[in-house]
């Protein structure tokens, strides 16, 4: 059996899209059509559209689109396959297998594989001679029973130049691909050698129970404190979290989001599971939306130091934004959870969360330690800084209480503070429709297309284009009409280069299976302008073919055009250069 296009129809159709999508997304009914909240970007109107006559979504806010299978791909941040054997799994269906996909398939779970075993010989690392630093460490110094040690898989990589390499190489595994799963290295002379030595090993384990990279931390002052596994064809360390395997199953209400690794751990120590932490980066607006699809609500609890205040600061409008309700842990007397928990208790740990304070509290708290209100430039900036916070509250309650505090806490009329905040916001209002026309402006110039890089030097050839493939999309049987040769349409008619391999992929596998069958050959953006080229023309009912016919006639008169243009372009270039010849003689 073999991934086919009536496979993937099969595939949709028993994973009816509307009900796919609305474990994720609340839609309602607008005529022939469902909306919704889109899940991929932050919106308060519904913009986020299911047409299920054509078995695809589109959001008309930020651009993302497809059908079911490239919706669970970035729901699930699941590659292809990855999205097949999920919908697969979804209904009970056999995942198929041919040579060709067999063999992508098979590389991803060589890597899972991988990994598993690579972890396998971290952790039975611990128990050999030259991990006795590595079981001090973590057993004495950060005090970790062997139950949280086995729970999180944790392990020691031996402090030797190809310890895990020579283990992997005798179970079969290459060079090339232990490199590539950020196992290995490789010196300017060609030696591999392991990627982490001496550190103690944190695996990361995804939501499906497989181990997709490591996080290394020194013992000791060595440098880096932590090194961590980068992106590879099963990882991607801006969409995914640490312990997000247990986290989403602990049934809490909230997420707590930790800086570290320790935290995280400390966190489960203190009968808390449902903690996470990011890789080793900055919170990324992917890493709040996948937060967003466990919980309405997260605490923050970052170092209490000034880098975790400031990374806090840069959290909240994120999380926010992926709309969450934010709360921040307030700690004293210590300068994370690990060490909260240690020095008081698990009890008051679980209270201290209980207890977390908002979003603005932290923002006002923050701003008040940063400037001393008893001076009055001091005062003046400080109430600078809280207006332009309360100025971005979108709620007017909400707002209207901070306006209150604010002025509270600064010994201000509140009149004054509420005037100011409406200014601001009125100047943000101006700069954002600024921007969005600006946007608007560029847009349709195809100026910054990072899809259709040639879209801006051939914006006439490029519509009737994409009214083409759009129809060919939408309408089967113009791609056959297209195949068998009757419109003389060719790939040498298109002048755009991703609008070319489009037309080129349709050509040579029709357009069977929707937008699903494209996603192993075309990026997640590139499938969403597809759908937008697509949900234009779907109005386009009674007079499609007189249409389809008009842009055929019209692509071939642009690109007539356009190398009448560059073959005078040419001459004249020739008779300057012949000019400068005769000049220079």
């Amino acid at each position: 059996m073999k991934i086919t296009p009536e496979f993937i129809d099969d595939l949709k159709f028993r994973n009816r899209i509307e009900e796919v999508i609305s474990m994720y997304v609340t839609l309602k009914r607008a005529g022939s059509r469902l909306v919704g909240l889109c899940p991929f970007h932050s919106e308060k109107t519904p913009s986020f559209t299911v047409f299920t006559d054509t078995n695809s979504y589109h959001c008309f806010g930020c651009g993302a689109g497809g059908d079911v299978i490239t919706f669970v791909m970035a729901a699930e941040n699941l590659d292809y396959l990855g999205a097949l054997e999920f919908l697969c799994n979804r209904v009970g269906m056999k995942m198929p297998d041919t040579d060709g996909e067999k063999s992508e398939s098979g590389r991803r779970r060589r890597f899972y594989d991988m990994n598993r075993e690579a972890a396998r010989f971290f952790h039975a690392s611990l128990s050999k001679p030259g991990a006795e630093n590595a079981v001090d460490y973590l057993m004495n110094k950060r005090k970790l029973p062997k139950s949280a040690i086995t729970r999180f898989g944790l392990g020691y990589a031996p402090d030797s130049f190809d310890a895990l390499r020579s283990h992997m190489i005798s179970l079969g595994y290459k060079d090339e691909e232990l490199k590539e799963a950020f196992l290995c290295g490789k010196t300017k002379t060609g030696k591999y050698f392991d990627y982490f030595r001496g550190r103690i090993m944190f695996p990361i384990i995804d939501n499906f129970g497989n181990v997709i990279a490591f996080g290394g931390r020194a013992i000791g002052d060595k440098e880096p404190k932590y090194l961590n596994s980068s992106d590879t064809p099963v990882f991607k360390k801006s969409r995914n979290l640490y312990s997000l395997n247990f986290a989403r199953t602990c049934c809490s209400e909230e997420l707590i989001l930790c800086e570290g690794y320790m935290d995280v751990i400390g966190v489960n120590l203190a009968g808390l599971s449902n903690a996470v932490a990011t890789l080793g980066t900055a919170l990324t607006t992917d890493q709040a939306r996948i937060m967003a699809k466990y919980t309405k609500k997260v605490v923050i609890a970052y170092d209490s130091d000034g880098a975790g205040t400031a990374a806090t600061k840069r959290a909240i409008p994120m999380l926010t934004d992926a709309g969450l309700e934010v709360r921040v842990l307030h700690m004293e007397g210590a300068k994370d959870p690990d060490e909260y928990v240690k020095k008081f208790g698990a009890e008051k740990f679980r209270a201290l969360v209980a207890e977390s304070e908002g979003k603005l509290e932290f923002l006002l708290g923050s701003v008040l330690k940063k400037y001393n209100v008893d001076i009055p430039d001091e005062k003046i900036k400080a109430a600078e800084e809280l207006c332009g916070i309360a100025a971005d509250i979108e709620s007017n309650v909400e707002r209207e209480v901070y306006i209150g505090k604010i002025a509270s806490a600064l010994g201000l009329e509140v009149a004054n503070v509420r005037s100011d905040t409406e200014r601001k916001r009125r100047y943000r209002k101006k700069d954002r429709e600024a921007e969005e026309k600006r946007k608007i402006v560029m847009s349709s110039l195809g100026v910054g297309d990072r899809v259709n890089r040639d879209y801006a030097k051939n914006v006439k050839a490029a519509h009737a284009e994409e009214t083409v493939l759009g129809l060919m999309l939408l309408f089967p049987e113009y791609t056959e009409q297209v195949r068998s040769g009757k419109t003389e349409l060719t790939e040498d008619d298109f002048v755009t280069e991703f609008n070319r391999r489009v037309f080129q992929r349709l050509i040579e596998r029709g357009s069977e299976g929707g937008f699903g069958a494209f996603a192993d050959e075309f990026s997640p953006e590139e499938i969403s302008r597809m759908s937008s080229m697509l949900v234009a023309r779907q109005e386009l009912t009674d007079n499609s073919e007189r249409v389809f016919e008009e842009s055929i006639k019209s692509l071939k008169n642009a690109v007539a055009d356009s190398r009448e243009k560059t073959d005078g372009d040419i001459d004249s270039l020739m008779k300057l250069i012949e000019r400068k010849k005769r000049q220079n003689k």
